[in-house]
C-alpha cells in the first residue's frame, strides 16, 4: 500500500513511534540506548523538531535522560 521498497532508508515518525513503545516494553528501564538511537535517527531524517515531539510524548528526558535538542538552526 505506497509503501516503498528497497532504498527507502527513512525512518516514518509513526515506525520511530512504534519502535520506542517496543523498546520500552521490552527494556523498561533499560530502553535509553535502543531509544536514544530511534531518536537520533529520527532527528537525522526529520529534523530536531520532529525528535523533540517523540521526547516530549514519552517524557524521555525524565525518565530516560534524554534531552531535546534546540531548533534545527543552532550549531553544536
Amino acid at each position: 500500500m505506497g509503501r516503498q521498497s528497497a532504498g527507502s532508508s527513512i525512518m516514518k515518525v509513526e515506525e520511530a513511534r512504534q519502535r520506542i513503545e517496543s523498546a520500552i516494553a521490552q527494556y523498561g528501564q533499560h530502553a535509553a540506548a535502543a531509544i536514544d538511537l530511534v531518536i537520533n535517527e529520527v532527528r537525522s531524517d526529520h529534523g530536531a523538531g520532529a525528535a523533540n515531539e517523540l521526547i516530549d510524548e514519552f517524557d524521555l528526558e525524565l525518565l530516560y535522560n534524554i534531552p531535546p535538542q534546540e531548533s534545527d538552526s543552532s550549531s553544536s
